[in-house]
């Protein structure tokens, strides 16, 4: 028979007793000596750095015990590094994002360093073609087109992060209620970002947006003595598009919640979203709701829903395209344009293509990641391709990666839409589930239409936002297998026993 050691409640340490050991109470005060001295130096600063490392060490405390905060921490950062940037002159921001996902990797693998990580959830045909594209991507950097180490690394997440986010989706987002938060955090920053770009319309810009706008980035953010609206995102057309974007999504999700408090929080946030759209003055951006929602109401798969839908989306193009109602609005003159065949910005986009065709058509692997575009002109001023603009998102992977690079890119998408779809409509029988895909589905297939015209797809935070729902797309089984378990009824057998004492 095993004995118990019984420890007297007196020989042991507790409290404040413990600060007569040496080393607690040497540390103790090294640490308040350290703290005073960085105090009495720099004063109010070196209060801001100590509250700071304090913040610092206590949120990695947090992820080091719970990596999916890493996840979700990457996703508010898309939304806000670029706008930070613009207040902290010289610092590389953009590094904050690649430093949160690796040091979400590391946690992981410290947090299940004894039970091993079980990789086999991402075990998916999506996380082998995003190996593929990011292998794809280091082999541009042996293009024998592509002039700049420097350029590459600056154009790295157009498939480095869709290379590090799905597997850690898979890993991480296994049930609904994680799937709600990742909801949630998206629509939180969504509407802060709504916010902010009234408070830049009504208000008007801070000091560091003004040497933004003075930097030359008036020439296509004041148009006709308007303001058009960007929020802290990287441009108005990011802007625009995200918030086209996020209000497709947030809406057709508020439809799949059954607490009215879920259902208002997400069908408010789509409005603002939508709201956030018309501020922006992108004309391109009025293609994501369009598409998206004509691509939900196929999902629906009633011929009902569709042809309400369809006579709906009617009337918004005739709306824009054949009359001149509201027209002294800055907003709707502006995006009446985007259904103008005639419009001078338009020609102009299509005669750059027919010049870029011309050079890459012996170029089949382009120019090179980070070479094209008026972007590039930091690393490559005198390059041809740094000398014309884009706009497009396909376009820019075109010039970067050629015709191969583009194809590649286009089946991926397709391949994601295509398997997904066909699962919300032939294979998934939760209604509630089937609700919750199709809203990340026309929310992709909205900004794959939309970036024809913009480069929407992978900036941030949009490409941040559609890497993850092409993740979540391609997993749904796993949803619907915790749907499947939620809905088994419990047998008289397998009631719990009731012990008496």
């Amino acid at each position: 028979m095993a004995t118990t050691t019984h420890i007297h409640p007196f020989e042991q340490y507790s409290g404040s007793s413990k600060l007569v050991k040496p080393q607690l109470l040497f540390t103790l005060l090294v640490s308040i000596t350290a703290v005073a001295f960085i105090a009495a130096k720099m004063q109010f600063a070196g209060v801001g750095v100590l509250v700071a490392l304090a913040m610092g060490i206590i949120y990695l405390y947090i992820l080091f015990t719970k990596p999916i905060v890493g996840f979700y921490t990457a996703i508010a950062l898309s939304f806000i590094l670029i706008g930070l940037g613009r207040y902290a002159k010289g610092v590389q921001v953009g590094l904050g994002l690649d430093a949160i996902l690796i040091l979400t990797y590391l946690a992981l693998f410290f947090n299940r360093f004894e039970s091993k990580i079980d990789w086999s959830p991402a075990n998916k045909d999506i996380t082998f073609l995003s190996i593929i594209w990011f292998g794809y991507s280091l082999f541009e950097l042996v293009n024998p087109e592509a002039r700049s180490t420097a350029a590459w690394f600056s154009g790295r997440g157009v498939a480095l992060y869709m290379f590090l986010m799905v597997p850690m989706v898979l890993l991480f987002i296994n049930n609904s209620k994680k799937l709600d938060y990742f909801l949630y955090v998206w629509a939180i920053f969504s509407i802060l970002a709504t916010i902010k770009g009234i408070m830049q319309l009504k208000f008007g810009l801070d000091y560091a947006e003004r040497e933004w706008m003075d930097e030359g980035n008036y020439k296509t953010h004041i148009l006709f003595g308007k303001l058009r609206v960007f929020s802290f995102m990287s441009d108005a057309g990011q802007f625009g598009g995200n918030q086209a974007y996020t209000g497709v999504v947030m809406i057709i999700y508020s439809m799949a919640q059954k607490i009215k408090r879920k259902k208002y929080f997400f069908l408010i946030t789509g409005i603002l979203a939508l709201y956030g759209m018309i501020i922006s003055g992108t004309r391109g951006s009025m293609s994501v709701p369009l598409a998206g929602f004509m691509a939900f109401f196929i999902l629906r798969k009633n011929i009902k829903v569709l042809s309400i839908g369809v006579f709906l989306l009617g009337i918004v193009f005739v709306f824009f395209r054949f009359t001149t109602i509201g027209q002294g609005n800055d907003q709707i003159r502006r995006m009446r344009t985007a259904f103008d065949p005639n419009d001078a910005s338009l020609q102009v986009r299509l005669a750059n293509q027919r010049l870029l065709k011309n050079y890459l058509a012996t170029r089949p692997f382009g120019g090179g990641i980070g070479h094209g575009g008026v972007k590039a002109q930091k690393y490559l001023p005198n390059a041809f391709l740094s000398q014309v603009a884009t706009d497009s998102w396909y376009v820019l992977v075109w010039v970067e990666q050629g015709i191969v690079g583009l194809l590649l890119h286009l089946f991926i998408l397709l391949y994601c839409i295509i398997k997904a779809s066909w699962r919300i409509m032939f294979k998934i029988k939760d209604p509630t589930l089937r609700l919750k895909m199709a809203a990340l589905v026309a929310g992709m297939f909205g900004v794959m239409v939309a970036s024809y015209g913009n480069a929407v797809l992978g900036a941030m935070p949009t490409g941040m936002l559609i890497y993850t729902s092409m993740a979540i797309m391609l997993n749904s089984k796993i949803f619907e297998k915790e749907t499947e378990a939620n809905s088994v009824p419990i047998s008289v057998t397998d009631k719990p026993k009731t012990i008496v004492p």
